[in-house]
């Protein structure tokens, strides 16, 4: 039987072919591109005028944003400064970055999510980092466990003693792991003296309750919702809460 080329090479150009497609899809089930691979999370910028919830959490339209790559003192942490005395270091961090963006608007690139379904972002206000900034100025610290992108502007803030770094604190995940908890704890702020309760409605509203309240004393408090404990009417309204009616 004749053999025909034309034929023949046809099979061997379509063998190299199906060859390569076979050893691609090999290659990438052997490094996890398929199948078992977990997708990238993807999501649009998330922009608008923002509430901070404490010093590394912020609220855009009512989706927590928790900063990228930083860690700072919890709300009921308390810090030294540079002569022993004790400061609210978490209501002054909150402070500083509510006082630092007023009522402009936030931009967030979000990088993934956490464990309390909040949303992991680089936040800027115009063209600069916030969460650079805050570990700049000493109010929150590189959260190396998870990225090491804001390590320079942490040695540069201990460098010049700026903020935390001009007395002494315990590392705000240090201070939860003693507090037992990964959020603040109401009962501590009660003990403190913080006694006004920032609270969030059904609707998703911040409203607060100042001891002497109809509705004081039948306000729980829930810090893995963002309720809180607040020490002044002024530091709850700095971080977005408004006063209840009655």
């Amino acid at each position: 039987m004749r053999r025909n080329p034309r034929r023949a090479k046809l099979f061997a150009s379509a063998a190299i072919f199906v060859g390569v497609i076979l050893g691609s899809l090999l290659l990438a089930w052997d490094r996890g591109w398929m199948f078992d691979a977990k997708p990238a999370f993807a999501s649009e910028a998330i922009s608008g005028r923002a509430s901070v919830i404490d010093g590394d959490t912020l609220e855009i339209h009512g989706q927590r944003i928790r900063l990228h790559g930083i860690d700072a003192p919890e709300s009921a942490q308390t810090c030294k400064d540079d002569r022993g005395g004790s400061h609210r270091c978490g209501q002054r961090a909150a402070l500083a970055l509510s006082n630092k963006i007023g009522e402009r608007p936030v931009a967030c690139a979000p990088r993934g999510t956490d464990r309390y379904q909040r949303i992991i972002a680089v936040c800027h206000l115009g063209g600069e980092d916030l969460n650079a900034w805050l570990v700049s100025v000493g109010w929150a610290i590189a959260y190396r466990r998870f990225s090491t992108d804001y390590v320079s502007h942490e040695d540069a803030a201990r460098e010049a003693k700026r903020g935390l770094w001009a007395g002494t604190f315990t590392p705000p995940e240090e201070w939860r792991r003693a507090q037992g908890s990964s959020a603040p704890s109401s009962a501590s702020d009660q003990k403190s003296g913080c006694l006004i309760k920032g609270n969030i409605s059904s609707k998703g509203e911040r409203i607060y309750h100042v001891p002497g309240g109809d509705f004081y004393d039948q306000t729980r408090i829930d810090p893995l919702k963002g309720e809180r404990m607040f020490c002044s009417e002024a530091e709850a309204r700095a971080a977005g809460w408004r006063r209840s009616k009655r």
